[in-house]
């Protein structure tokens, strides 16, 4: 089964602020982890029940994920990220990764 591996790239606009902690000549890869839609999640179910019991019936579904936030030294390897996220950070044959690639 193939792994589904998005990649977005974010362009900072020239007046965009360093965020605090934020290593300057350090470009930041955020991946994203999600259950396959295919795939059974029961913590997504019980948040959204507890959505419903708090009154809060406009939401329709919840999947639960992984957020990853990885500071890389000079510019990202595409090809490097993907197969960090499809072998450490992800189980392709249940998860989706979707790494977003942040460009100044």
């Amino acid at each position: 089964m193939a792994t589904s591996v998005q990649i977005s790239r974010e362009t900072s606009g020239a007046g965009a602020k360093t965020r605090p902690g934020t290593l300057v000549g350090v470009s930041r890869v955020v991946v994203d982890v999600v259950l396959k839609p295919e795939i059974s999640d029961p913590q997504g179910q019980a948040v959204l029940g507890a959505l419903g019991r708090l009154g809060h019936d406009s939401i329709r579904s919840v999947r639960q994920g992984k957020h990853f936030v990885l500071e890389v030294d000079g510019t990202p390897d595409e090809a490097e990220l993907k197969q960090i996220a499809e072998t450490l950070l992800a189980n392709p044959v249940i998860e989706d990764v979707e790494l977003h690639l942040t460009t100044d």
